[in-house]
């Protein structure tokens, strides 16, 4: 039996492909533990520093995959909370993730998929594909993916998609910013590896993560709060074994290597 997800390295790039073809790369309880598993073993990895989420076949992701969710209704409240926060807690460790993580989506992503490739930190997508939060046409509702879209498109934007729950291009998604960059299928495996070749060769891992960390934490503050918090992370970044090297190495008229 093929396992849900299938994990490489290399060049210092962690990829987690997206391995039930067959399923349009639906989302179920074992692909979301295998997901998270793969990002744990990468946090942890120091020949990794930028992570690569991809799929097989001609869907990106479709979501949650149905006859499960079919199956799941038949279980209790606490039961479904339960298996819920499964893809909570996924997407939390996405979004916090202290390594940058990039969607490479060769076909549709709708509902929970158009979530999981909208919530990396940076997205690039085929013409073609198509992206949609579809879970009101069936009677469901983007609970968990709301929060996250609310945060990075507004709620104008987020009630557009959510409501209507209609499919949109490459090219709205990104002119609204749901994702970055729209290219070629030809070149997407090759325009993705040289933009995280780029973050890995040009920028240091400590940076991008402490950065990383702040965005996700500085709007719940209120203005006083926010300053002292960028205050306390400036003091911080100082400290760290990058800023040093970096400042150093500018210093010295130096290239630095990250």
């Amino acid at each position: 039996m093929d396992q849900p997800i299938i994990t490489q390295i290399k060049d210092r790039i962690g990829y987690i492909i997206l391995n039930r073809p067959e399923k349009r790369n639906a989302l179920n309880g074992e692909m979301i533990a295998y997901l998270d598993a793969a990002l744990t073993d990468f946090e942890r990895d120091d020949a990794v520093k930028v992570i690569v989420i991809k799929a097989e076949g001609k869907v990106f992701c479709s979501g949650a995959d149905l006859a499960a969710l079919h199956a799941l209704q038949f279980n209790s409240f606490e039961e479904n909370l339960m298996d819920s926060r499964g893809l909570k807690d996924l997407f939390h460790k996405i979004y916090t993730f202290p390594k940058v993580i990039i969607a490479q989506i060769q076909g549709h992503a709708l509902a929970g998929g158009c979530g999981l490739a909208s919530i990396c930190d940076f997205s690039f997508a085929v013409s073609e594909a198509k992206f949609g939060y579809t879970e009101v046409k069936i009677g469901f509702i983007p609970a968990i993916v709301m929060v996250f879209l609310l945060r990075k498109l507004g709620e104008g934007k987020a009630k557009q998609l959510l409501l209507e729950g209609d499919l949109i291009s490459a090219t709205y998604a990104q002119s609204i910013g749901l994702i970055n960059r729209v290219v070629e299928a030809a070149e997407l495996e090759e325009k993705v590896y040289a933009f995280a070749q780029k973050l890995i060769e040009q920028n240091s891992g400590e940076a991008m993560s402490l950065t990383k960390e702040m965005i996700g934490r500085v709007q719940e503050r209120t203005l006083e709060e926010a300053l002292e918090y960028g205050a306390s992370m400036n003091a911080k970044a100082r400290g760290t074994d990058d800023c040093k090297k970096g400042v150093t190495a500018f210093l010295n008229k130096e290239q630095i290597k990250w």
